[in-house]
């Protein structure tokens, strides 16, 4: 729908992007104030494509700490997601992944998981329930051309509708969780504010994705996650390949390539990539199986972060999701982290109060735990690829990583080390957790076997990975 508000007050949040970010930050606001969301495109009313999201075809996954937010905000929605044929896959039970110290350890106990939907499904569920919302109006085929106010606080945000027609939208806190197109760097130096730090980190990776027809009987009967991750150290470009159920019986693939071994969009070579990655697993696994869509690529997957945290935003201002920090989507961190800054915005606002002074910068400040979190997870392997950084990687980077390998190879035989690893890749806890006594003792002294361990599998899931797993 395309609703125009009416005069604003100060109770009003203008919340700049009607993507999952944008709707979850309206659902966060809307127990304070009326919220008006601003979208450049049409927002579809069913389980479409959206113009602004073309790498909604590429895998996504959605772990349990965001899922779990998004349930904080908009109560009953994953569960409706999952009833329209969504799946909710126990993690590490049902996750077959090999990291680059090995595979992933495995147990009967479903402590953590991941929540798989195409991405249209998923954004439709969570825009459904934000127009639900009595308090929110949702403006799209409109466009956000400037923030209103100077430097020293927003009041507002001047749009212009599809007819033409400009109007200024006043607000008492604006939020702009436009993504990767976010001008608000540009908007900051009008203003004359100094810019915000920014670390990019670019491995030129490259996705192609493909939707295939579950063999029988396996569609639902056999939801398994399967990924095999990249290791920066070997020679050569890092190619990953994973493979995730989703919604209709269908498997969507996505494969990926640094420079220099990037996937290409040719059908016939789909499969023979997916068999050249460190294991073969998933070119076997879709070996015989029917495609039902072409092969889609995307090459928007640099990291880049923006540290608003630490800089000097006008005052009402709030900058989330990937227009404060993108991910490289493998690692598929981006929508748990959106969901969970919204739940900081609002936790930021019941602890402070709508009139606050200093609001904005509180909220920019608790967004920034979990932003922090996914960014080290996302680029702890790719900044080791050639030309990623300016500089290569930082002495910090090089040591993180080196600990982070360290629990990895660890983990495959210490169930304490790989809960501890689930936790914070899940984004159900801190990275801190990584860093207590007991598993910075584990890791020291832990085993150094890397090896496939858990519960023996089901028929089903024997019959279909006989010869492939370990």
């Amino acid at each position: 729908m395309s609703d125009t508000p009416s005069a604003q007050g100060p109770r009003t949040a203008v919340v700049i992007g009607g993507g999952l970010a944008g709707m979850l930050a309206a659902a966060a606001l809307a127990e304070f104030a009326d919220v008006v969301v601003v979208e450049r495109d049409v927002l579809p009313e069913g389980p479409e494509a959206r113009k602004g999201l073309p790498q909604a075809q590429h895998a996504h996954l959605l772990w349990s700490g965001g899922a779990r937010a998004i349930d904080a905000l908009l109560p009953g929605t994953v569960g409706r997601l999952l009833a329209d044929g969504g799946h909710r896959i126990a993690l590490p039970t049902n996750m077959v992944g090999f990291s680059p110290a090995g595979w992933f350890r495995r147990w009967a106990e479903q402590s953590h998981y991941v929540v798989l939907a195409g991405r249209d499904l998923l954004d439709w569920h969570v825009r459904r329930s934000v127009r639900a919302l009595p308090r929110v109006t949702i403006s799209d085929r409109t466009e956000v051309l400037a923030l209103e106010g100077d430097a020293r606080r927003v009041t507002g945000v001047r749009v212009r509708r599809a007819d033409g027609v400009e109007r200024v939208l006043a607000a008492g806190l604006v939020v702009d969780a436009s993504g990767r197109s976010s001008r608000t760097p540009a908007w900051l130096r009008e203003f004359g504010v100094p810019a915000a730090a920014v670390r990019t980190v670019d491995p030129g990776l490259v996705y192609a994705s493909r939707v295939f027809r579950a063999p029988k009987d396996l569609g639902n009967t056999f939801p398994v996650i399967v990924n095999v991750q990249a290791d920066p150290r070997e020679a050569g470009p890092g190619r990953s390949s994973t493979l995730v159920p989703i919604e209709g019986d269908r498997w969507l693939v996505t494969l990926s390539g640094t420079r220099g071994g990037e996937p290409t969009k040719d059908p016939e070579l789909f499969e023979a990539f997916a068999r050249s990655v460190r294991h073969p697993i998933v070119g076997e696994l879709i070996s015989g199986t029917e495609p039902l869509t072409d092969v889609a690529v995307t090459r928007t997957t640099v990291n880049r972060r923006h540290a608003y945290e630490r800089a000097r935003l006008p005052a009402r201002f709030v900058v989330l999701g990937d227009a404060a920090a993108a991910y490289n989507p493998v690692y598929g961190h981006g929508m748990a982290v959106a969901a969970q800054s919204a739940v900081a915005l609002r936790d930021t606002v019941r602890a402070l109060g709508w009139s606050a002074p200093g609001l904005g910068a509180r909220a920019q400040k608790a967004v920034a735990g979990p932003v922090a979190a996914a960014w080290a997870l996302s680029t702890g392997n790719d900044v080791f690829y050639p030309g990623a950084t300016e500089g290569g990687p930082t002495l910090a980077e090089r040591i993180g990583a080196a600990y982070v390998r360290r629990l990895l190879l660890t983990s495959t035989g210490n169930g304490r080390v790989a809960r501890a690893v689930t936790d914070v890749v899940t984004l159900e806890r801190p990275a801190a957790r990584l860093f207590t006594p007991p598993v910075l003792l584990a890791a020291v002294l832990g085993p150094r076997r890397e090896q496939l361990t858990g519960p023996p599998l089901r028929p089903a899931e024997r019959e279909a990975i006989a010869g492939i797993l370990p």
